[in-house]
């Protein structure tokens, strides 16, 4: 049976409940929002993992809210449920990220149709990292210590170690500041302050350095414009799927 955790945003509140209770009925766990302050809000939260949004919304545009997804949640799917149906709204919406767009009125098989399919090629999840190797140093992020061959260890605090873990299970992409906020704190994407991240990563940078004076290789690598990513020689070992709920 389907697990999967989807918000949807829609202001009409016959069509929301509507397309709530379909997607109850099959299995699924649904957030509902009727405005694009909250539904952005929703869809930033861990542990979601579609979200189905409709484009004329109040207080905030769907499209706006599609833009501000894509910047915190990059990967997250996102299906455009509305009236909108000229070749020019599809495209748009579909250039900004979306994976699918389905035009009122639809039936409840298109819908879940739709669903199951964006679901089934979306991005996998990473797998929660367990523990990780830079050079001679391992990383255990379950007992949050750093160790070296010569059995120091160097402790790590909360934060850093759900930074660097983050990191290192998506290791094959950067992860913006904002993202990287809303996802390990909870933080909403307006009034953001970046500089929290950046002190973290030097922090971590300097306790990552080889106490022996050997050579350490990069952790953590700034990607200009776009935010940081795990380097090439951290080497995570992967456990289970891994975004936890919320």
């Amino acid at each position: 049976m389907p697990t999967a955790r989807i918000v949807v945003v829609e202001d009409d509140s016959a069509i929301r409940r509507g397309v709530v209770d379909v997607l109850r009925a099959s299995g699924y766990e649904v957030i509902e929002a009727a405005d694009g302050a909250k539904g952005l809000e929703e869809a930033v939260r861990v542990g979601v993992d579609l979200l189905l949004l409709d484009l004329l919304l109040p207080r905030r545009d769907g499209l706006d809210v599609l833009a501000d997804v894509r910047k915190i949640r990059p990967t997250l799917p996102v299906i455009i449920l509305t009236a909108r149906g000229t070749e020019e709204d599809r495209v748009r919406g579909l250039k900004m990220g979306a994976d699918d767009y389905v035009v009122k009125p639809f039936s409840a098989r298109e819908l879940l149709a739709r669903v199951e399919a964006v679901l089934r090629r979306s991005v996998d999840r990473p797998a929660e990292v367990r523990s990780a190797r830079l050079g001679r140093a391992v990383i255990d992020f379950q007992r949050r210590e750093i160790r070296w061959p010569n059995q120091e260890r160097l402790e790590l605090s909360e934060t850093e170690t759900a930074l660097l873990s983050f990191l290192a299970a998506n290791k094959n992409r950067a992860v913006s500041r904002e993202e990287l906020l809303t996802r390990l704190w909870g933080i909403g994407p307006r009034g953001i302050e970046t500089r929290t991240i950046d002190m973290h990563i030097a922090r971590l940078r300097t306790k990552l350095k080889d106490p022996s004076g050997k050579r350490t290789p990069e952790a953590i690598v700034t990607v200009r414009a776009q935010g940081y990513m795990a380097g090439p020689e951290l080497l995570p070992s992967h456990t289970q799927t891994a975004e936890a709920r919320a």
